[in-house]
């Protein structure tokens, strides 16, 4: 992708405060090199907006930004990525749909569909409720108010004993031998748990998630189905992609 300085400095910010962002994969997604991007990080830690590690940044704010201030972010890559996951689905079958904004927006391309959700989004309750031809299933749980989930043992529980069609799930960042992370450890059990109650496990994530990392490993390749995503997708998983068999779709 081509991206004006202040463009990119503003993508990579993105990218660092999902969790960690390493300097190789920055400079393979934005088509830059390593030098450019340590310039871009030098920038941004001079200014307060991360701080600098050892290859690569993390995000230096002490709190985890909003379900609606995410939300609006690449709204348009969001709403790509939604309407190409959503056509996966097929009246009758049992989906199963993780936490996320991406997950929400895909959620609202399923009205007009006869299926029954799964589902610890709050929001993708709120989205689907009015629709009578989906049948939802809440499972219980904590509820975490900034991020509209639901976690804790009773989820936990609850997703042991369902069964899915097909499951969708996001991420804060996929690494060069595609394993899946996310940067908060309690949602990551709700997940692991959705992918192995599945048939298809769908993973939604813009390319620029393939320069992001986390806190926790999820899963790896041999867990997944299919991979939605909004441009090509970086080499250095393409052959890990190939040797599992796993689809892809860009929106």
């Amino acid at each position: 992708m081509t991206l004006l300085p202040a463009q990119r400095r503003n993508e990579i910010l993105r990218a660092v405060r999902d969790g960690q962002a390493h300097v190789g994969h920055l400079a393979e997604v934005f088509g830059v090199s390593e030098m450019t991007v340590r310039r871009d990080l030098h920038r941004l830690a001079r200014d307060g907006k991360l701080e600098r590690v050892h290859g690569g940044a993390v995000h230096t704010a002490g709190q985890e930004p909003g379900f609606s201030q995410i939300e609006v972010e690449r709204f348009d890559v969001k709403d790509r990525l939604g309407a190409a996951a959503a056509a996966l689905v097929e009246d009758g079958q049992t989906v199963m749909i993780d936490i996320g904004t991406s997950t929400l927006q895909m959620a609202r391309h399923l009205h007009g569909k006869q299926i029954t959700v799964v589902t610890t989004n709050l929001a993708i309750v709120e989205e689907l409720l009015p629709d009578p031809g989906i049948e939802l299933v809440l499972p219980g749980g904590i509820v975490r108010r900034n991020y509209r989930s639901l976690v804790g043992v009773l989820a936990e529980d609850s997703l042991r004993q369902l069964k899915s069609d097909i499951a969708f799930l996001g991420t804060s960042g996929v690494d060069g031998e595609m394993g899946v992370w996310d940067t908060t450890m309690v949602e990551v059990p709700i997940k692991r748990l959705m992918i192995g109650g599945t048939d298809c496990a769908v993973l939604i994530a813009d390319v620029a998630k393939f320069a992001m990392t986390g806190m926790v490993r999820v899963c790896g390749p041999e867990s997944l189905d299919h991979v939605v995503t909004d441009a090509p997708l970086p080499a250095s998983v393409r052959s890990v992609v190939d040797a599992n068999g796993i689809e892809v779709t860009i929106a």
